[in-house]
């Protein structure tokens, strides 16, 4: 059994092209490391929806250039099957550890398959380039990312020709094509032959970023902002420069690019303690709102002041703050979103005559909903240009969520104002999450499995009136790893996270209010409910 993990681990080297992945493979070999051996062999990273993320190293387990060449062979044999050859492959990369590397090998496969391949020109935002591939009429594209993950990770993603991210099948389809690769040999990849863009893209999509705000809106709101060390800064900037706004003071500890994101356990804006530094910068300078965008910035996260500090908002209250403001501009068309995500978004819509979806997670649904106008998940992910960006895009999110603030500042009002407004109008609508990271992810299956075989019939003291598997899908989506529960007054999602190691639980209480001097007790009220289901709903699952 060693024999054959060691002659396994020789051939991958003897075809792995680089310097830094063989030196590491070659000493686990000569060391005799079996154990880890067996985990880097242990099978390959599976291609899916999200295409490939995980921990760069060498090995089929793991994130390097044997395993993105493999990759992009397998995605360029897609296209030319499906009619394709010759095609626009667009590439774009963040400033991870060997992002450019992946980008630019990525480029020759597309090249050597009879595929053209443009990279963009530096290190830039996601949705930057889900803007380029429509724009350039490309078949498909790729982002070399791995979002929010941490700095140990790196990821690849890939877009078909309409500018959303694969969904099935051209997953499994992919992940065929990847598996039929038979050697890196047989791959060709050419040391020329794709273009590099020029800044010509970038600005287009700087001058679509112009676009999401209405003509003479107040302009006023003054921000704090951190690129959470990764690749949003220069382009925030220059969005907010071409929109008028007053420059955004940065958090310079986080402002440039840095791999290794050392201010942070974890580069996500959610994460506890990621925005301490931005909360610091905004308590010694004062300003109306404070902005953050993940390390590819396709994430935009808001906090402002309340009381005598500053706090995050919800995903879920971003989203809200949106759809008010775009029904407030006039806007028509659907709004779509996460079944993870609050319903409060399915009242604004409604009490606007306004259609209303709900996808499952992730922006490779909600960006293919028909009509689209609006888009949103709890996960701080806003797409508010579906025209320009059919993805989640954390630079117009920014622009559109300063202008909303800027206009409740000529009144004199805040975010939190127009919250309080809506909760009177719809309900509270409270949201909450209880999210378990693991080192065994059999422990998420067995917490699945737990749930599924032992549902709960009450949570929070509150009956199940409905337990749903979504494995075997619903009237209006497809089947899913999750399942969810409806009760009186309130709603639980449980699903084991697409990206991460973590089992996600998504919780959300409505509590009707009557007035404004009502507000206080239903937040106590929605407090005490959501601690004890996620009190019970941890009981029930095992965690």
């Amino acid at each position: 059994m060693q024999d054959a993990l060691i002659a396994q681990a020789q051939a991958w080297l003897a075809e792995d092209p680089d310097a830094e992945t063989r030196e590491e493979l070659a000493r686990l070999i000569d060391a005799g490391d079996h154990a880890e051996l067996a985990a880097r062999f242990s099978g390959t990273l599976q291609f899916g929806t999200a295409g490939l993320r995980g921990e760069l190293g060498a090995g089929p387990m793991r994130m390097n250039r044997s395993v993105v060449i493999r990759a992009a062979a397998g995605l360029a044999a897609y296209l030319r099957r499906n009619g394709q050859d010759g095609g626009l492959v667009v590439i774009g990369y963040d400033a991870r550890h060997k992002s450019a590397d992946f980008a630019r090998d990525t480029a020759a496969v597309m090249t050597g398959a009879g595929l053209r391949a443009a990279l963009l020109p530096r290190p830039l935002p996601t949705p930057v380039l889900a803007f380029a591939i429509r724009h350039l009429g490309a078949v498909a594209g790729v982002e070399v990312t791995a979002s929010h993950n941490p700095p140990r990770d790196n990821g690849y993603k890939v877009y078909l020709g309409d500018g959303s991210q694969i969904v099935p099948p051209a997953d499994a389809d992919i992940a065929a094509e990847i598996a039929a690769v038979p050697s890196l040999t047989a791959v060709p990849r050419p040391t020329e032959g794709w273009e590099v863009l020029d800044d010509s893209v970038l600005e287009a999509y700087l001058a679509r970023t112009d676009a999401v705000l209405a003509p003479g809106s107040p302009r006023t709101a003054r921000t704090v902002y951190t690129a959470m060390h990764g690749v949003g800064r220069d382009v925030l900037l220059a969005a907010f420069a071409r929109a008028g706004f007053p420059e955004p003071v940065l958090v310079a500890e986080q402002a440039d690019p840095d791999p290794d994101f050392p201010t942070v356990a974890f580069p996500n804006p959610e994460e506890p303690g990621a925005m301490d530094l931005a909360f610091a910068k905004a308590r010694e300078t004062g300003p109306d709102l404070v902005i953050a965008n993940d390390p590819d910035a396709d994430r935009c996260a808001v906090a402002v002041r309340d009381g005598e500090d500053w706090r995050m908002l919800r995903g879920d209250e971003v989203g809200a703050l949106l759809a008010a403001h775009l029904v407030r501009r006039g806007a028509t068309g659907t709004f779509a979103e996460s079944i993870v995500s609050s319903s409060l978004l399915g009242r604004i819509a409604g009490k606007a005559g306004l259609r209303h979806v709900e996808t499952l997670t992730g922006f490779k649904w909600i960006a293919r909903a028909p009509g689209l106008r609006y888009g949103y998940e709890e996960a701080l992910g806003y797409c508010v240009d579906p025209d320009g960006v059919r993805d989640k895009d954390g630079i117009t999110a920014a622009l559109l969520i300063t202008e909303l603030a800027s206009e409740l500042k000529e009144d004199g009002r805040t975010l939190l104002d127009l919250l309080d407004d809506l909760a009177v109008e719809h309900g509270l609508h409270a949201t909450d999450q209880l999210s378990v990271r693991v080192q065994d992810l059999s422990l998420i299956a067995a917490a699945m499995r737990r749930l599924r075989e032992q549902p709960p019939a009450r949570l929070g003291g509150l009956p199940v009136t409905r337990s749903e598997d979504l494995t075997r899908g619903t009237d209006t989506l497809p089947p899913t790893d999750g399942l969810r529960y409806t009760l009186d007054g309130a709603r639980v999602i449980v699903r084991p996270s697409g990206t991460e190691p973590k089992l996600k639980c998504y919780l959300e209480v409505v509590v009707p209010v009557a007035a404004h001097a009502d507000l206080p007790t239903a937040r106590a009220r929605a407090t005490d409910l959501l601690a004890s289901i996620k009190r019970d709903l941890a009981a029930a699952a095992g965690i």
